[in-house]
């Protein structure tokens, strides 16, 4: 029986919940304030942004949603939504593996993008009228220092940054092929490691606890550890 130590009080239901105890949650919708509904709508169609949703109330609440391509978090603009000013949202972050190809895709939806640049002062990418930014890429294509913007029609900004590598502990972001292909290339070596002195087991259920670990922030030594703990604790 848990201490009263041990246990939280759920600040929602006040259902005791164990300290320490992981609670996934999952960041999926940011509202944007915008004058026109409509307008809006049409821009971000032609993002090429999926419409998951359009829904109008009599009460006059209205709100639309959109999911840009590969992102777990949506977007949602509309009506009796916010009482923030249109386009008093800047530097929303878009995060892509080639900055170069994803600012020719919104060139080619006739959306204007700057070009991309590097930032050689820090949070000179927040800031268009910065001496910081200098144009074109990172010199050394480092991950994280390559960025673009764009802005809507009520002037809410969006930022593209080129990641390519992440810091340790930040997980894996949504995996596109060419990233899933080289964690499973990356997941296949370490088994191999561990297969030889292993107890007999399918490898499926030591690939899902490392990806899923890996996915998590942890590093491969870890991520191995823990396939091989799910492996063994469940023996």
């Amino acid at each position: 029986m848990a201490t009263s130590s041990a246990i939280n009080k759920s600040v929602i239901n006040n259902e005791p919940v164990a300290s320490g105890a992981k609670v996934d949650m999952k960041f999926e919708v940011i509202v944007i304030p915008v004058a026109d509904v409509d307008r809006s709508k049409a821009f971000y169609s032609k993002l090429g942004w999926r419409l998951d949703a359009d829904f109008s109330f009599d009460n006059g609440f209205r709100v639309v949603q959109f999911t840009p391509a590969g992102s777990g978090c949506s977007v949602q603009f509309g009506m009796k939504m916010t009482t923030a000013a249109p386009g008093s949202a800047q530097g929303l972050y878009l995060i892509v593996s080639d900055i170069e190809a994803a600012r020719k895709d919104l060139v080619a939806r006739s959306v204007e993008v700057s070009e991309v640049f590097h930032a050689s002062k820090p949070g000179a990418q927040f800031r268009p009228e910065s001496d910081g930014r200098v144009s074109g890429p990172d010199p050394g294509h480092r991950s994280y220092f390559s960025f673009a913007t764009f802005s809507d029609p009520d002037g809410n900004t969006w930022l593209f940054q080129e990641i390519t590598a992440r810091l340790p502990g930040r997980g894996l972001g949504n995996l596109d092929v060419s990233t899933l292909s080289e964690l499973l290339r990356e997941t296949e070596q370490h088994h191999g490691e561990y297969e030889p002195t292993a107890p007999k087991h399918h490898w499926s259920g030591w690939y899902a606890a490392y990806i899923v670990a890996r996915q998590d922030g942890k590093t491969p030594e870890e991520a191995a550890k823990l396939g091989k703990l799910h492996i063994e604790g469940a023996q």
